[in-house]
């Protein structure tokens, strides 16, 4: 009869998300994934197979969280379009300042891991392939919306807006990591949303 798990699956996931968002998959080490979660190796293994696995359940669950949120902000249709997305701005610069690691933001788990993944690991190029289509598509919808009522004026095609702005966010989180203030990614965003509106 197995043994039944003395520790919350729920719980070590979120800590193991967090030590590979501040440091990267390759700079997790087991050591570091045991002392984060408080499981010793054998549990790790016995539970996740292995740090790959792990890392990709730990990766899921944050696009999931992340996407959702986005898609929410993206969705809401008591706001004009233009609103919505400056919503989604404000949302990525919050969340950068709420995410900090020795005083500098840990930046955004899914371009952390497009940078240092995504040339040379087929598995988590899949995964964030299959989350950038959410999050474009939830961008091209609210663009397509702000350009049929002229919320939004700009004659780009939606589908190119929508990886501008998807780009522009990677940017800003780069940026943050990098040590940017809220006044310069609020500048960055307002820039952005000039744009859609020439």
């Amino acid at each position: 009869m197995a043994r039944p798990r003395t520790f919350d699956e729920e719980r070590a996931l979120d800590a193991a998300m967090h030590a590979f968002w501040a440091k990267g998959y390759e700079a997790t080490s087991t050591q570091d994934l045991c002392e984060a979660t408080g499981l010793g190796r054998s549990s790790i293994y016995n539970t996740f197979s292995s740090k790959h696995e792990l890392f990709q359940r730990t990766l899921a669950r944050y696009m999931n969280s992340m996407t959702a949120i986005q898609v929410e902000i993206l969705e809401d249709t008591a706001r004009l379009p233009t609103e919505r997305i400056r919503a989604l701005f404000t949302r990525v610069i919050d969340s950068e300042f709420e995410c900090r690691e020795d005083g500098h933001s840990i930046g955004c788990l899914t371009v952390n891991t497009t940078v240092e993944l995504a040339g040379r690991d087929p598995e988590a190029a899949e995964m964030l392939a299959r989350d950038l289509a959410v999050r474009l598509a939830a961008l091209s919808g609210v663009i397509r919306t702000g350009q049929s009522g002229g919320d939004i004026t700009s004659r780009q095609d939606p589908d190119d807006l929508a990886r501008f702005l998807n780009a522009i966010i990677g940017g800003m989180r780069i940026a943050a990591q990098g040590g940017a203030d809220r006044a310069a990614l609020t500048a960055i965003a307002e820039t952005a949303l000039d744009a859609l509106t020439r």
